[in-house]
């Protein structure tokens, strides 16, 4: 999508601080970190959020997951949450799929 901050940063226009990297996905630290540990991680396709995931996308959806765990593994991240924002109402503010990974404190329940 033109107009699309994330698909921005995933095509290179807008720089990121990279974490990760491959043909299909992009991990980079959040610019404003609730954690001492805080990045997001990317689908380079560009898919709304998680209520826009099928039997078409969902391959690329579980790659994300195999990238949250191998980089919080090479991290020593043992202890970390994964959250996702679906709609202005959950708190997503940029409409493209995208999963926070937050480690490095206590992470308080129930959050928000």
């Amino acid at each position: 999508m033109a107009d699309c901050l994330f698909c921005k940063i995933a095509a290179g226009e807008i720089p990121s601080s990279k974490v990760y990297e491959d043909d299909q996905v992009l991990a980079f630290k959040d610019i404003d970190p609730q954690a001492p540990v805080h990045f997001l991680v990317i689908p380079k396709q560009h898919i709304d959020s998680c209520a826009a995931i099928d039997a078409q996308n969902a391959p690329l959806v579980a790659h994300i997951f195999e990238v949250i765990a191998r980089i919080t593994k090479e991290e020593g991240i043992e202890s970390f949450r994964v959250v996702s924002n679906t709609g202005e109402q959950a708190g997503q503010s940029v409409k493209h799929l995208h999963f926070h990974v937050l480690a490095g404190r206590s992470l308080a329940w129930p959050p928000g």
